[in-house]
């Protein structure tokens, strides 16, 4: 439920109408604010928002969206190398900006990452609705299995999953030989 689990990480009311302009940029930090809340989450409590959140339509996933790297399931053993890294990936220093997507049918859209303040696209995906490989639920999926892509960003796998309007959480799978691993947690949001 969105409403569940958007209460569970403690966005910001707006004191505006959603109408008036400054509702809307009042909405936008709350949004880019939560971005940055959400990297003191362990990967455990990512886990819980993530099933508790709601698959998105391919319509509302649209434009340029700011993404923080959030939590890495592999170091969760190791806190002091875990919580650098999350230092690193909540700066502005970070290299990956985001990604930009492009719905083209109700079915299906396409995008890419934007890195070094935005200066670069790269890393081109396929999105669609599918079952998530986390649960017993749908998430829209990014595929990078695409011609032009290098051969390790073509095994990644990432998946999204709406938390409130604007807000997106998101897991990405390394897929080996053998089975698919959880590598990251990652958080989208829109800035307007």
């Amino acid at each position: 439920m969105p409403t569940a689990a958007a209460s569970s990480f403690g966005r910001a009311p707006s004191t505006s109408s959603p109408a008036s302009s400054s509702g809307q940029s009042r909405d936008s930090a709350g949004r880019l604010a939560t971005l940055d809340g959400l990297l003191d989450r362990s990967c455990a409590e990512l886990e819980k928002l993530y099933v508790e959140a709601r698959v998105p339509r391919i319509g509302d996933v649209s434009g340029d969206l700011r993404g923080r790297m959030l939590a890495w399931p592999s170091l969760e053993a190791y806190p002091g190398v875990a919580s650098k890294i999350r230092a690193f990936a909540g700066s502005r220093a970070f290299p990956w900006r985001g990604k930009s997507f492009h719905p083209r049918t109700e079915d299906r859209g396409d995008g890419i990452n934007r890195v070094i303040r935005d200066r670069f696209r790269l890393f081109r995906f396929d999105t669609f609705i599918a079952p998530s490989r986390a649960g017993d639920f749908d998430a829209l999926q990014l595929d990078y299995d695409l011609r032009g892509n290098p051969p390790v960003i073509r095994s990644i796998k990432d998946e999204i999953r709406e938390l409130e309007p604007g807000l997106w959480l998101g897991q990405a799978w390394l897929k080996t030989s053998t089975r698919e691993i959880l590598w990251l947690y990652f958080a989208l949001a829109s800035a307007g």
